[in-house]
């Protein structure tokens, strides 16, 4: 099952580009906003429009990783933030602390739910935070490890779920490979 924080983006095939993108960022601002309503961070009101997601999601970062734990409530609107996040390099500062908050296993398989079932832009997120769902995880960068410096494996445990993202990835390429074939005859 795919988390949804809010109305996924809606695609219609009229929509230009540059719709796309602003209804896109438009998507990505709220899950920040929603990230920083939870961390009870006060509002970016004077920060402007354009940068605001950003200067939300940088606020987040560090409270984010500083916490032993994270409710419940956090997962879904870190799934989604890291999702409609458009920055590849940026999409971390979600899932780094949904990783050691909730474990890789849970983050690949809401990954995982996207890539399956979600829109074009949510599928193409799926992909950027799924390469970032492989970071490594160290005692010393969270408070999320017991103070022993472990924790529970089985936490992490994913060869299942990498090889289901594999099989559904590969499904995605044949089957957008005959689309275009399709298309061009």
């Amino acid at each position: 099952m795919r988390p949804l924080l809010l109305e996924p983006v809606v695609e219609n095939p009229a929509m230009s580009e540059g719709d796309r993108r602003e209804a896109s960022t438009r998507t990505f601002l709220a899950c920040a906003a929603e990230v920083a309503r939870l961390l009870d961070l006060e509002a970016a009101a004077d920060v402007p429009e354009d940068r605001r997601a950003r200067h939300l999601a940088g606020a987040a970062r560090r409270p984010l990783m500083e916490r032993a734990t994270l409710s419940e409530e956090f997962f879904e609107s870190l799934m989604a933030a890291a999702v409609y996040d458009p920055d590849p390099s940026f999409c971390r500062w979600f899932v780094e602390p949904a990783l050691y908050a909730f474990g890789r296993r849970r983050v690949m398989t809401a990954l995982l739910g996207y890539l399956r079932t979600g829109t074009t832009a949510e599928i193409a997120g799926a992909r950027r935070a799924w390469y970032c769902a492989h970071l490594p995880l160290r005692a010393d960068r969270s408070p999320a490890y017991a103070p022993s410096g472990s924790r529970d494996p089985a936490l992490d445990e994913v060869d299942d779920v990498v090889d289901q993202w594999r099989k559904s990835s590969g499904t995605q390429q044949r089957d957008h490979r005959a689309s275009v074939g399709h298309d061009q005859a």
